[in-house]
């Protein structure tokens, strides 16, 4: 039986192709393939993650024909490729946006994008509405990408002006206690040490993933995130570092490895430690709808409750401080609200009951 062919991890653009030859993949850049004129094969760098593929794809295409950026998808291929040939935005995010385009991809891809306004894209959000959260990612992306197709004079008009990203209910809600003991005394293995991890640090998935002990640097954890590129210094708690006692500390590489099957041994990534999270998650009622994420959140509560300010806590988490102040809001007003109980009561118990003063008694006016 035919062994069939696993579609490519990236979108590639125009005149790049892949091919598969004894289970190894190559891509090349040719100009008019399948056609009675076709250009020279040029091979690219094997990693279509890397800049240096997409960089590569920019130095052949300088010495060929130019592609025509008169589509839609034409100029959000060119989007996608600058940014992974300047290398400043993750893999990550840079596949957020692809998946998340594929809409506009659908809908507009023949088009020229010159023609689009932002009733266009306010249709495709209301095409949307039981989906919030998707509706945003979308909303996000095309503004990014409107941003840099106006710049490069693709378009005139950006395409979300005037549009508003959707209320969305819920959202990534911290662990409560129950949640978290729960997590402490039923989930096993490297899924509980990185449980321990994510809420003890408030690190991104990207980052939990690949701390190790070359990160440690006196009592605290020392790295560039991978999402920003921004230096941050997590301390390592009391709590994390009794945990951090049972750890093989003189292994080098991160500390979540994979325990089982092919891959025993080898780093996890954070979509994979996600996936393998959630299997275990769904088999602990206790836990039934928490996120991982929403440890990150629970870490920012934590600290602010310790009494950190927002500048501070950025700095153990590198995270925004617009997002911060979010994930705070509800902690920093309940916290508040019990303030305020507590004066009222202690307020209550002190104040004196004035009694009313019994009136003299007045002589009769009857005349016997």
């Amino acid at each position: 039986m035919r062994r069939r062919r696993e579609k490519a991890s990236v979108t590639l653009p125009r005149n790049v192709h892949r091919v598969v030859s004894r289970g190894r993949e190559y891509f090349y850049f040719q100009t008019g393939r399948g056609t009675e004129n076709p250009g020279p094969r040029h091979a690219l760098p094997k990693d279509p993650h890397s800049p240096e593929f997409w960089a590569a794809i920019h130095q052949h295409r300088g010495s060929s024909v130019p592609v025509p950026a008169d589509t839609f998808n034409s100029v959000l291929d060119e989007w996608l490729m600058q940014m992974r040939a300047a290398g400043e935005v993750t893999a990550s995010t840079i596949t957020f946006y692809e998946q998340s385009s594929r809409i506009a991809r659908e809908a507009w891809g023949s088009l020229s994008p010159r023609g689009l306004k932002p009733v266009h894209v306010q249709a495709i959000l209301n095409g949307m509405a039981d989906r919030p959260a998707a509706a945003n990612n979308f909303l996000s992306t095309m503004r990014s990408f409107s941003k840099w197709a106006k710049l490069n004079e693709f378009i005139v008009t950006s395409l979300t002006e005037g549009l508003s990203p959707r209320k969305t209910e819920g959202g990534h809600k911290p662990w409560t206690p129950e949640q978290l003991t729960a997590a402490d005394t039923k989930l096993t293995g490297v899924i509980r040490r990185g449980v321990i991890l994510y809420q003890h640090t408030g690190m991104r998935g990207s980052d939990a993933v690949r701390v190790g002990p070359e990160h440690i640097d006196e009592g605290g954890f020392s790295l560039t995130t991978q999402k920003k590129g921004r230096d941050i210094y997590c301390p390592i708690l009391p709590e994390l570092a009794k945990e951090m006692e049972e750890w093989d500390l003189t292994v080098p590489g991160p500390f979540l490895k994979q325990e089982e099957g092919r891959g025993a041994g080898k780093p996890y990534t954070r979509k994979l430690f996600s996936r393998h999270f959630k299997e275990m998650r769904d088999e602990i009622p206790e836990l039934a709808g928490v996120t991982l994420h929403g440890l990150r959140c629970t870490a920012v509560i934590r600290l602010r409750r310790a009494g950190l300010e927002i500048g501070q806590i950025g700095d153990i988490v590198g995270m925004s401080l617009a997002t911060i102040e979010r994930y705070c809001r509800f902690a920093d007003r309940k916290e508040s609200g019990k303030a305020a109980l507590a004066t009222l009561v202690r307020n209550e118990r002190n104040a004196k009951t004035v009694k009313r003063r019994k009136s003299a008694k007045q002589p009769s006016n009857n005349i016997k």
